[in-house]
């Protein structure tokens, strides 16, 4: 599978997975794309690897359609442009755009709702994101349903068995991925596993404790699975236990939110698992084209020294796997369509969308430092600091953290301003802060190695300077935040972090255009989580909405 999953890969069961799915019959149905049966898929190891690559890609591509004019099919999701349904997009978009760390220029129906915090259960674009979780869900269901023990007896034999119950295995993650979005995104929803019938079916509810004991329960039978690969042993691009080990430390971080239970000693046990398992940080830099922390998001992360922190990425490239989501909307969404010089420097000549930019808080987070902490590099040219008109792409700096170029500078987006970088769903460097919180929130650990985790992200930030490191007294839980802020901006962490540190809702920290005012405000405390599309409630009267919606 490597770094091309093969775009639009016929996944012939996808009329069964998705009647198991969803029940909506709204404007967001997700369509049937095949006639073709099981027996006729599934009838080798290839069958089977062909649908596997179509359940990772499901976190990449949208679908069969014709995002550059070519291919002809239609989106997976109906009912939402195909690009804006992309999954990265819309998580990234969920847990950025309602945050301190970017604003979007674009006037597109449910967009200013991110920024503004009013948006329903009518949304259209929480309603797209809800409704591409759950077409992953179904995809994974059907994989795993026709990988059965009984299955695989019948229609395969010797080693070819075991590879398959190994793609199983990978299948079960990226459900239980899905549905930790749906946990912390949504707090409950419908649940179906493969074990539920394949036709006609109406899910039953699971709200957020039933989610979160689901994810723990599938996390913990993976991170011990025979079948499940041994960390940094499988094809670059698949998961393998370190990466369940890496959501079981993101889980049990949040478990005070999700549950009401802290769990900060099995969050900080599981990053520290995680990052000895032979994982190291990028230190070298790309000569005069990247520092070593902007390596990380090239063209060519998929290559060492970056692919050595990143655990689990969600693979892209410009001829292969494509979509007008993922980091293609990073990079061009980023990038201004008018200035070549800023086209040039994120890889993109031909592209430039003029949407996302960051807002004073990221930047100041940087402070006095932002010359010499390497994070944090904002386009400044054009462009002010203080946001008056969320619609002014001029308004807000630049952010140049996703690149479209390789670490010899050669830029890759060609005439479809299509993006090559990949998208790191886990690294290295998200488990180091992890483990450090977790300890400084009482888990048990070493404090000094907690200390020593954040001074090393902080020494390669600043590429070895002197005054990069901080002292014991320093390191406190409001530090480990601001840090994250600085690491870890832009990778979809932000609304997770601020709803951890009751900063998110609450009008005790403001950042431009929160609640829709230019200074920000606060908003109901129920906006914690997103609501149930109307839609599908309107359908499955199992389902319950959350309280304010």
């Amino acid at each position: 599978m490597n770094k091309f999953l093969i775009r639009g890969l016929a996944v012939a069961t996808a009329s069964m997975a998705l009647s198991a799915g969803l029940t909506s019959c709204n404007d967001l149905d997700l369509q049937p794309k095949y006639e073709t049966t099981p027996d006729r898929v599934y009838v080798d190891l290839n069958g089977y690897r062909s649908v596997l690559a179509k359940v990772y890609g499901g976190f990449a591509v949208t679908g069969l359609g014709s995002d550059d004019g070519g291919a002809s099919g239609g989106g997976d999701v109906q009912g939402i442009d195909e690009g804006t349904s992309d999954y990265i997009r819309q998580l990234w978009s969920a847990q950025v755009l309602s945050t301190d760390e970017a604003i979007l220029a674009w006037g597109d129906a449910g967009v200013r709702d991110w920024h503004n915090m009013n948006w329903t259960a009518s949304n259209p674009l929480i309603r797209g994101l809800y409704y591409r979780i759950y077409y992953e869900i179904a995809v994974a269901n059907e994989f795993i349903r026709e990988s059965s023990d009984e299955k695989l007896n019948s229609r395969l034999s010797g080693g070819d068995i075991a590879t398959a119950k190994r793609y199983r295995a990978e299948a079960r993650f990226l459900r239980a991925v899905a549905y930790q979005h749906i946990l912390d995104l949504y707090g409950g929803g419908p649940f179906v596993v493969e074990t539920d019938p394949a036709g006609v079916f109406t899910p039953p509810y699971r709200n957020r404790q039933q989610l979160f004991d689901y994810v723990e329960s599938e996390m913990l039978a993976l991170s011990t699975d025979a079948d499940f690969a041994e960390p940094r042993s499988n094809e670059y691009g698949r998961v393998d236990k370190a990466a369940a080990w890496g959501m079981l430390s993101r889980l049990y971080l949040n478990a005070q939110v999700y549950t009401g239970t802290p769990r900060y000693t099995d969050a900080a046990t599981y990053a520290k698992r995680v990052i000895d398992a032979g994982y190291a940080l990028s230190t070298a830099p790309a000569g005069n084209v990247a520092s070593a922390y902007g390596r990380l998001f090239l063209a060519d992360n998929h290559t060492t020294p970056a692919r050595n922190e990143i655990i689990w990425p969600v693979t892209f490239d410009a001829n292969n796997t494509r979509s007008f989501g993922g980091t293609t909307f990073l990079v061009n969404g980023s990038t201004s369509p008018s200035n070549t010089a800023w086209k040039a420097r994120n890889g993109m000549p031909q592209g430039g969308w003029g949407g996302m930019r960051a807002t004073k808080n990221l930047v100041n987070l940087f402070g006095a430092d932002t010359a010499r902490d390497t994070r944090g590099r904002f386009w400044t040219q054009g462009q002010t600091l203080e946001i008056a008109d969320v619609g002014n792409f001029n308004e807000g700096l630049g952010v140049i953290k996703f690149r479209n170029v390789t670490s010899t500078g050669t830029p890759l987006g060609g005439s479809q301003s299509q993006s090559s970088v990949d998208f790191p769903m886990i690294r290295l460097g998200e488990m180091m802060l992890n483990y450090a919180e977790a300890v400084k929130r009482g888990g048990s650990g070493d404090a000094n190695l907690a200390l020593t985790y954040v001074n090393q992200l902080r020494a390669r930030a600043y590429a070895g300077a002197p005054g990069s490191a901080i002292t014991a007294a320093q390191l406190t839980t409001d530090y480990i935040l601001d840090e994250r802020g600085r690491e870890l901006f832009w990778e979809g962490f932000r609304r997770t972090d601020l709803i951890r540190y009751g900063r998110f809702v609450e009008g005790s920290y403001l950042w431009p255009w929160k609640g829709g005012v230019q200074n920000g405000r606060g908003v109901d405390a129920y906006r914690v989580v997103y609501p149930l599309p109307a839609s599908d409630l309107s359908v499955n009267k199992n389902l319950r909405q959350n309280d304010g919606y």
